[in-house]
């Protein structure tokens, strides 16, 4: 975004709005979130499946579980999260307390949308102090409760839309056309794997690598299910050919 010399004072504090009603600060964070690694979600029939791009800087030196971008904050529910690492892990580190308590309280799982919008209540408080910052990350965030399958995408802002299948991160536009064209209601859950898997190739710069990828369910019979490297793999196994390439796809160490 280029910055005009008169704007540089609304640039200053995340509390100033600029004379066209904009807050410059979270715009930023969200630069924060497109340059971050690809995630995508999609609903089906019985639950939700989460994908995101694991970049592994050192394949030969770095651990694995250490670079995990699918977080589960409760049994019926978990998160994927594309921007900077060290805000994703305290968003959900308060997902989880919040979770904890409404079950200590109520004797019951937290609905979804209930649990999105505190969270979402605790990003937005920091658009608006003096001497604090947005988060600069995006999250994700599928589960199943009484209501049903829900995927919600959360900005920085502190906003929240549901969503039937999404993608947040970096180079996000190539996933969300195949989105469009290939979504359908009450997928099976073998479907959505794979439209999900798919998606994630979409946005790479080398499809070789989607082996690195995660991928989870959340399911009302199974709960919160990581896939292992080698189911991903027999998935990936089951694509047509891969495309071309994508280009433009951002390179950086963030989630």
């Amino acid at each position: 975004m280029e910055m005009q010399p008169g704007q540089m004072a609304y640039d200053r504090a995340i509390t100033v709005f600029s004379p066209d009603g904009r807050l410059f600060q979270v715009e930023y964070a969200r630069e924060a979130v497109r340059r971050g690694a690809t995630t995508a979600g999609v609903v089906f029939a019985d639950g939700v499946v989460l994908a995101a791009d694991r970049r592994i800087p050192n394949p030969n030196l770095a651990e694995p579980a250490s670079l995990e971008k699918i977080h589960a904050i409760d049994e019926h529910v978990a998160c994927a999260t594309a921007g900077l690492v060290a805000d994703a892990r305290v968003l959900i580190e308060f997902a989880r307390l919040t979770s904890q308590i409404n079950r200590v309280t109520y004797a019951e799982p937290m609905p979804v949308e209930l649990l999105v919008r505190k969270i979402c209540d605790y990003k937005q408080q920091y658009t608006q102090f003096g001497g604090v910052r947005p988060f600069g990350t995006a999250l994700l965030v599928g589960g199943i409760d009484e209501g049903g399958v829900h995927l919600f995408e959360t900005e920085p802002s502190g906003s929240l839309t549901s969503f039937k299948a999404t993608s947040t991160g970096g180079n996000k536009g190539p996933v969300m056309e195949l989105f469009e064209k290939k979504y359908a209601p009450n997928l099976d859950a073998d479907a959505a794997i794979l439209l999900a898997v798919d998606g994630i190739r979409q946005s790479l710069e080398d499809p070789q690598t989607l082996g690195q990828i995660e991928v989870c369910t959340i399911t009302e019979s199974g709960g919160f299910r990581r896939l292992t490297a080698e189911e991903v793999q027999k998935y990936s196994q089951k694509l047509p050919p891969a495309p071309a390439p994508a280009s433009g796809a951002p390179r950086s160490g963030r989630s």
